[in-house]
């Protein structure tokens, strides 16, 4: 199955509640911050909301 490596590019101030709280949930907390999330509907639907923020990357 592949992943996803997903980096906060963006701050977090001043940005909606419900997005700080994608953003934590994905285990990203400061500009740079790099998580490697499993490749599924769930994980796409949290990049989809907060994907201004983002910079993904799949791995195989």
């Amino acid at each position: 199955m592949a992943n996803l490596t997903i980096k906060l590019t963006k701050s977090l101030n001043g940005r909606l509640a419900k997005h700080k709280a994608t953003a934590e949930a994905l285990g990203l907390r400061k500009i740079g911050d790099t998580t490697v999330q499993p490749d599924n509907a769930a994980t796409r639907g949290k990049i989809a909301s907060i994907g201004y923020l983002l910079q993904v990357t799949e791995d195989k």
